[in-house]
């Protein structure tokens, strides 16, 4: 199935035969990521009085329940209600709607020698998603249309992020100040990254990157302007090396949860130009 659409004076077509998923599924009995020395996700048989959700132990019929920190055990899509005093859920911030991806693979950069900075004293071989790297990778995209989502896959790209365990303060590579403001220059409206937070895992509190990309001001909790509370975060991909950089659709599948993160599945679609 082949899906043609337009956009900006320009006829696109998408491959719906070869669906390339990068959420990271939770395997509630197997290995999955996790973050922030949180519980592992967990499901399991419901029982309420003499039933048990269980075939296997005697039940008519299999029923879980399943316990869930979706910011610390898998893919997630999160909206500004994850810094904001305000009550905002991304089923109310985010379209459902497909849209243009760039994909762009990135190389970290130890704080030391990046030039780069950020909001909390960093040690000098933590790994920073600089200006730099980031200017590296999207110089050969740059006669691309512009995309509504940028998708960042940091090099090098272990299979193991699919059930890395994050430990520590400084955990994974995490954007600096200018790596954040690169970003923003793309206009983009949907983050995507295969790290489990944007910011340091420890950072005094500050999530400095993330009221960046919402443009709230820093400590602030309150509504920034209108329009960029409709921008995404989903964190926790995993992009493998067959598919590469290059613009793409994207399915954004969120769980039908109205809470500020939500589980997630992004789906990247091939895509070509046609006349």
């Amino acid at each position: 199935m082949k899906f043609r659409f337009s956009l900006d004076a320009t006829a696109y077509e998408a491959d719906l035969n070869r669906p390339m998923p990068i959420g990271i599924p939770v395997e509630f009995n197997g290995r999955q990521p996790n973050f922030f020395e949180a519980g592992m996700a967990k499901a399991c048989a419901l029982e309420l009085g003499g039933f048990i959700g269980d075939t296997r132990r005697g039940g008519s019929c299999n029923v879980e329940t399943v316990t869930i920190t979706p910011h610390c055990n898998g893919t997630h899509t999160e909206c500004a209600g994850h810094i904001l005093d305000q009550a905002i859920s991304v089923l109310d911030m985010v379209s459902p709607t497909p849209c243009l991806a760039l994909v762009v693979s990135v190389r970290s950069e130890a704080a030391e020698h990046s030039g780069d900075s950020y909001s909390f004293p960093l040690d000098p071989d933590e790994q920073l998603i600089t200006r730099r790297a980031l200017d590296v990778a999207l110089k050969p995209l740059a006669n691309s249309p512009r995309a509504q989502a940028l998708v960042v896959r940091t090099l090098p790209n272990s299979p193991d992020k699919r059930w890395r365990h994050y430990r520590g303060a400084s955990s994974h590579p995490f954007f600096s100040i200018e790596g954040m403001q690169r970003v923003l220059e793309t206009q983009t409206s949907h983050l995507l990254v295969d790290t489990p937070s944007v910011d340091r895992a420890q950072d005094g509190g500050k999530l400095w990157v993330h009221r960046m990309f919402w443009g709230i001001e820093q400590g602030g909790r309150t509504t920034p302007k209108q329009g960029l509370l409709k921008r995404s975060i989903t964190e926790m991909i995993y992009v493998p090396d067959d598919i590469a950089d290059g613009l793409y659709l994207l399915d954004l599948h969120i769980a039908p949860f109205a809470t500020e993160a939500v589980p997630s599945r992004p789906i990247l679609y091939p895509l070509r130009t046609v006349s």
